[in-house]
């Protein structure tokens, strides 16, 4: 049975929460009963029957805003399995500062019990999850094993990043299901959910705030699940959410999700933007994609030359010609004598890739033989073969040079 408190001046709140907790949702339902607002978690938990079960905290409406957050945050602190709600006005401002308090969801003022309802299977959830996670001591990771992060890159849009980054990170969930993430770190212009055919909850700038960032099973509901076992962490919708989010944020959750995962793909931005660098300095695998045309190898070569500048070589280099076409007039011969190393993989010009981006159904996931679908399943096989299928547990320093293979 589950526990809530409600604290605002509005009792249609506290009836509509009343109906939407019921089933297996049912349990005490508090209404604060002191003369003003509480400032500290005690003050609501002394009026509990049961303070030690309290599974989620309603805020509102008619408590101030400011006074809302401050004991949002302090639950944070003192009682963080406590999952908080917000009733107010979703704006951009209020979400974003309800989501640096810890509150789990802002619940708009006049939503009905149905919609309560939903929020509340989520706080309920987030609760339980956080609540084992203490039992337990905190986090559970892998053992300390540290999973392999694949960076997919390229200096330039349209040169099919994203599509292999989809392909490749279904093909690698089909031999560790449940154990891959694809995070897209395209924050502007992401399109992983397109590439996917799913809608995302949430959002990589969800999970670098509040309490997905301290706490790794909570950061792991934020994750989107794809059919075939893949978990994905996708761009935010707004171009504008982009500036909320640091390099440090980046470093921090790819070093939470390396934690619980085997692999973890990054599909980056083109170029190399703050966000991207800090996805390549915990990268143990870069995945250099170009393709046939002059522009795309120019730029290529000059990404080389400055992550060499940077002093940024991987454990691993993986160079995809992606969508090559000999009628071109650039060869692979011409590809490799421009950037100075080898091509790993070679993405021939295909329909059936054209099928897989517009349809959201990655080559991996499809059961075609065309040549396009046998090189996506040959760069997967660069992870999975036996040589390769141990995480390397490296440090920033212990890299080798971009060229080596």
């Amino acid at each position: 049975m589950s526990r809530y408190a409600v604290i605002s001046t509005h009792p249609d709140i506290l009836q509509r929460f009343q109906a939407a907790a019921t089933g297996v949702l049912a349990g005490e339902v508090h209404a604060w009963q002191g003369a003003s607002f509480p400032a500290e978690p005690q003050e609501v938990l002394a009026q509990l029957t049961h303070p030690v079960f309290l599974d989620v905290l309603v805020l509102g409406p008619g408590v101030p805003l400011e006074r809302a957050l401050h004991l949002a945050t302090a639950f944070e602190v003192q009682r963080p399995e406590v999952a908080v709600l917000l009733v107010a006005p979703p704006t951009p401002d209020v979400v974003l500062a309800a989501m640096r308090a810890g509150i789990r969801d802002v619940v708009e003022p006049d939503a009905d019990p149905d919609a309560i309802s939903v929020l509340l299977h989520r706080a309920v959830r987030s609760a339980a999850i956080r609540r084992r996670s203490l039992d337990t001591g905190g986090e559970t990771g892998t053992g300390g094993t540290t999973g392999r992060v694949i960076a997919v890159i390229s200096p330039k849009g349209g040169a099919g990043k994203t599509t292999i980054a989809s392909s490749l990170a279904i093909g690698l969930a089909s031999s560790a299901p449940h154990g891959t993430v694809l995070v897209d770190l395209d924050l502007q212009f992401g399109d992983v959910a397109s590439a996917l055919a799913i809608s995302p909850e949430h959002s990589v700038s969800d999970a670098v705030h509040g309490p997905a960032r301290r706490d790794t099973m909570v950061l792991k509901s934020f994750l989107s699940a794809h059919p075939t076992g893949l978990y994905a962490l996708c761009a935010p919708s707004s171009p504008d959410t982009a500036e909320q989010v640091t390099a440090d944020d980046v470093t921090h959750l790819l070093e939470q999700l390396a934690s619980q995962y085997r692999y973890v793909v990054v599909d980056t931005a083109p170029g190399l933007s703050d966000h991207t660098l800090a996805a390549l300095d915990k990268a143990s695998d870069f995945v250099f994609v170009t393709g046939t045309d002059v522009p795309s190898v120019r730029g290529m070569r000059k990404e080389l030359d400055i992550l060499s500048e940077l002093g940024m070589y991987p454990l691993k280099r993986h160079l995809v010609l992606n969508a090559a076409d000999a009628r071109g007039g650039v060869s692979r011969q011409d590809v490799e004598a421009a950037l100075g190393v080898e091509v790993d993989v070679i993405i021939p010009a295909s329909r059936a890739v054209r099928l897989a981006t517009n349809q959201g159904i990655p080559l991996t996931q499809r059961t075609g033989r065309d040549r396009a679908s046998k090189a996506m399943r040959a760069l997967v096989a660069r992870f999975t073969a036996p040589a390769a299928s141990t995480p390397s547990t490296r440090k920033g320093t212990a890299r080798h040079r971009v060229g080596a293979p």
